[in-house]
């Protein structure tokens, strides 16, 4: 049987003003400039993550090799200046309270690259749940590439019905060294982080083996959020084997990446929709498209089309296990492809999805996503799902960029 993939990390926890520092996944609020302006507006001056990630929203921007430079240059400065706590061999047991109240627990600690393959019918202990897209990579690639640190918000969900990995810990988090507590901004609830003793860590560990239940290659670890920037990672890792040669990166931390665990059946994580929107378009050619497309004799599904003129439900028939997402994005690829002035977007709620869909020339997509049930049977059954299936719960429910860690050997 193999080793466990999820192991403890030397965590960096950075000595600043932490609801300042933290700021949401680079992969949020994409279509939405005044969230990114209100927060630069409440950092300021301030050292925060925000300079050291790059959000998706300004990755179409001329400037964004600056940018780039820029953020590499700022990690290089921190580090410097060392700004940074090290919490050494480390787990850290996570408890982030939403914007609705539920606490959502992880924890955090390293995934081993070897373990993890995005590939469709990949059989390692991590998966992609979703097909990457490959030319999303290179671009992400420019950025870790030359980057000393990884901040994450890749979120990976083990099937834990028992909740083995989380036994005892809300019990008894009161005796741990509580290493963060704070209001996350714009919104974003609360967050309480404690580091792990070196007990629950070797629990940790054997969980990990409990769950394998003595298969060879069990899916362990599905990749919840963060598909991209996992695949990023093991790309990094991948060029860096061809450089040095795979016995030195065999012990070069990037093969490993930083990344929280979740239990899919925690009740505070939900799976809600991704919505889409295509902006630059001809809302009536499209809507007429989309109805000799789909429009069939035996419907059995139905997707709602969004634009300033109104909202209309479009039937669709569903071959057994089809998802509406599934066939519509595959019709909404090639139609993209015949239609090269317009663009995509992936939107994570309904009310940002109809606003959006409210400008010229835009029309958005809303539809039934799948039960978090359907998860592991999906990805075990076909390798991965149609990209941008799900999000685990709303925006302001994602990951906040807050703990580092090296990849870089010095």
């Amino acid at each position: 049987m193999k080793k466990a993939p999820f192991l403890p990390a030397d965590i960096l926890i950075p000595n600043e003003e932490m609801s300042k520092w933290a700021v949401i996944a680079c992969d949020q609020f994409t279509s939405d400039e005044s969230y990114w302006s209100k927060v630069e507006s409440f950092v300021g001056e301030s050292r925060s993550a925000l300079r050291i990630t790059l959000p998706e929203i300004y990755l179409e921007k001329d400037n964004v090799d600056s940018r780039i430079a820029a953020v590499n240059e700022t990690m290089k400065a921190y580090l410097d200046e060392g700004i940074f706590r090290t919490l050494e061999n480390a787990f850290v047991y996570i408890e982030r309270t939403q914007p609705d109240g539920r606490i959502r627990r992880g924890i955090l600690g390293r995934v081993d690259l070897e373990e993890y393959d995005y590939r469709k019918g990949a059989d390692t202990l991590v998966r992609a749940t979703e097909g990457t897209v490959l030319s999303r990579i290179p671009p992400r690639v420019k950025i870790r590439r030359n980057a000393p640190l990884e901040l994450p918000h890749v979120m990976l969900l083990a099937d834990d019905k028992e909740n083995v990995l989380f036994a005892t810990l809300d019990e008894k988090k009161d005796t741990f060294e509580k290493v963060y507590d704070f209001d996350l901004m714009m919104g974003g609830g609360h967050i309480v982080g404690y580091r792990l003793p070196a007990d629950q860590t070797e629990r940790i560990l054997a969980a990990q083996e409990t769950l394998m239940g003595g298969k060879d290659n069990p899916l362990l670890f599905a990749v919840g959020d963060g598909n991209h920037s996992l695949a990023t990672a093991k790309e990094c890792y991948t060029l860096l084997k061809q450089s040095i040669g795979e016995e030195k990166a065999k012990n070069h931390p990037a093969r490993y990446a930083l990344v929280e665990a979740v239990n899919i059946h925690d009740a505070a994580l939900d799976f809600e929709p991704i919505y889409r929107v295509i902006f630059d378009c001809d809302t009536e050619e499209l809507k007429k498209d989309l109805k000799a497309h789909f429009e069939a004799a035996d419907n059995n599904a139905f997707f709602e089309y969004v634009t300033k003129e109104g909202r209309e439900q479009i039937p669709m028939t569903l071959a057994e296990g089809q998802l509406i997402v599934g066939a519509l994005q595959d019709y909404l690829d090639e139609w993209l492809k015949a239609h090269p002035a317009a663009r995509v977007d992936y939107i994570h709620e309904e009310g940002e999805t109809v606003a959006l869909a409210q400008k010229d020339h835009a029309a958005g997509f809303l539809f039934t996503g799948m039960g978090k049930a359907d998860l592991f049977p999906a990805v075990a059954a076909s390798g991965s799902l149609p990209r941008k299936t799900f999000s685990m719960g709303v925006s302001r429910d994602k990951r906040y960029y807050l703990e580092a860690r090296r990849i870089t050997e010095h």
